[in-house]
């Protein structure tokens, strides 16, 4: 059994004397092993009381999609596209496409509104480059972003824009001797 403990909130009387911006970061390499690592670190940050949205565009589930978040503890949502299987090439039916539109209309609205520190949009770079989310739609809601909101994308074969952009980008490679 897990215990659910109350976060305090902060009554700050002073506000600090910095901003802190927020950063796009990449996670990419030659192969799809991205999502443990940066999950890891998700729950570091929602245990610190952050507010954390993970998304997967490629994976679906039994009632998931954006109006069933899976909540992992109190500060981490955890939202999957609203389709029975897992997507491994553009070949979609109207339904499927639907979808992945519909979870994209719903994280570009999130991440308007700045309720996350950071959002994880997992997979992106195969998405985009299955054609199933315009590059120029992420290039703008990393334009339009709340100052404050750090975004995680992964996937093999990042789109070259999204790394120009990119604050910091992690390359994830097997070394030589495996």
């Amino acid at each position: 059994m897990v215990a659910q403990l109350q976060t305090p909130k902060l009554n700050l009387t002073h506000s600090l004397p910095y901003t802190v911006e927020g950063l796009v970061q990449v996670f990419t390499g030659p192969h799809r092993c991205f999502f443990t690592s940066v999950m890891a670190g998700a729950l570091r940050i929602a245990g610190q009381g952050a507010p954390v949205l993970a998304v997967q565009f490629l994976k679906g589930g039994i009632n998931q999609g954006h109006q069933h978040p899976m909540r992992l503890g109190q500060n981490l949502d955890w939202v999957r596209c609203d389709l029975p299987r897992c997507i491994e090439n553009a070949d979609l039916d109207e339904l499927e496409t639907r979808a992945i539109e519909q979870l994209w209309q719903y994280v570009q609205n999130t991440v308007r509104e700045g309720r996350y520190a950071l959002v994880i949009l997992d997979e992106l770079s195969l998405a985009v480059n299955l054609g199933l989310i315009p590059e120029a739609e992420v290039m703008a809601l990393i334009d339009s972003k709340p100052h404050h909101l750090d975004l995680i994308f992964t996937g093999p074969s990042m789109p070259q824009r999204i790394l120009d952009v990119a604050d910091q980008i992690t390359e994830i490679r097997r070394s030589q001797g495996q």
